[in-house]
């Protein structure tokens, strides 16, 4: 499968950020869906992403809870997770939380690609 028709989501509470995302993997032929609310991300049952963008600092879920929750559930289990945050000394704790990769705010978006194609090569 090429590139294009991969989905990726992006669970971000700051709208700014999800925008800018969303336009550039657009952009770069990804189907993107995204939400501001974390808790959201924990009712996906059917049409799942290839791939979840998914910010450590979230209001009223922390990103590491939903991650661990996700990677615990048999259907959302082997979505590859990249966890985002503005505070660089907690990539051990994304990590620890089952996230597959971390990328540091602000970020380069020719990094979040490679991330992204990195972890999506093989689906």
């Amino acid at each position: 499968m090429s590139l294009k028709h991969k989905k990726i989501m992006i669970a971000d509470d700051d709208p700014g950020i999800v925008d800018a995302v969303e336009m550039l993997l657009e952009f770069e032929g990804y189907d993107v869906i995204s939400t501001v609310d974390g808790s959201t991300v924990l009712d996906m049952k059917e049409n799942l992403p290839d791939l979840l963008l998914l910010d450590i600092w979230m209001s009223g879920e922390d990103g590491r809870d939903i991650c661990k929750k996700l990677k615990q559930e048999p259907l959302t289990k082997n979505i590859p997770i990249i966890m985002v945050s503005a505070s660089r000394d907690i990539e051990e704790s994304a990590i620890e939380a089952g996230a597959d990769d971390f990328l540091a705010k602000p970020f380069e978006m020719n990094e979040l690609l490679k991330k992204i194609e990195d972890l999506t090569r093989y689906l």
